[in-house]
């Protein structure tokens, strides 16, 4: 089993998304674990993310909600045809669909904790919700629809040379 968060097993060619690439240091990094049969993943807001004093910009839940659901999905694909992330083919998925519902203010100064129900898995499409807690409040909930990125846009390996498939 492994105990990396699925973003670090991305291809490096698509690890530079602001909201969950690994290689972009101005990103937000957030990394998404299984945690039962949901997945999680932590974020703390920095004082810049705001939108009123003292509160989250809903951009940013947005944002998190949207990564962590494309996250959910990779992790959900790997265990639905039982394969560890570090096995090729790579899943990846981007966003299809984002619904995000604001259910009360989210607060700036604390975690912020993601969790992500499989709420269903077709072929390439996997569709998720995620909900948004600050201490242990749920502040916001959103639906993210995922596709299974084409093998063409990933960078394949040719005479040592990283190519993009087109």
């Amino acid at each position: 089993m492994y105990i990396k968060p699925i973003q670090d097993y991305y291809p490096d060619d698509v690890a530079h998304c602001y909201g969950c690439g690994r290689l972009n240091e101005h990103g937000h990094q957030i990394k998404s674990f299984w945690d039962g049969d949901e997945t999680v993943s932590h974020f703390t807001p920095k004082e810049y993310h705001t939108a009123i004093p003292g509160y989250v910009y809903g951009g940013l839940i947005a944002s998190l909600i949207d990564c962590h659901g494309t996250g959910t999905a990779a992790l959900a694909a790997y265990r639905a045809e039982n394969r560890e992330p570090n096995s090729l083919p790579p899943f990846r998925f981007v966003t299809a669909s984002l619904q995000v519902d604001y259910i009360k203010p989210t607060p700036l100064g604390v975690e912020l904790e993601l969790r992500g129900k499989l709420l269903e898995l077709k072929g390439k499409k996997v569709i998720s919700e995620i909900s948004v807690s600050a201490n242990g409040i749920v502040t916001a909930r959103g639906k993210v629809v995922a596709i299974q990125m084409p093998e063409k846009m990933l960078y394949v390996e040719n005479r040592g040379q990283k190519i993009r498939q087109l």
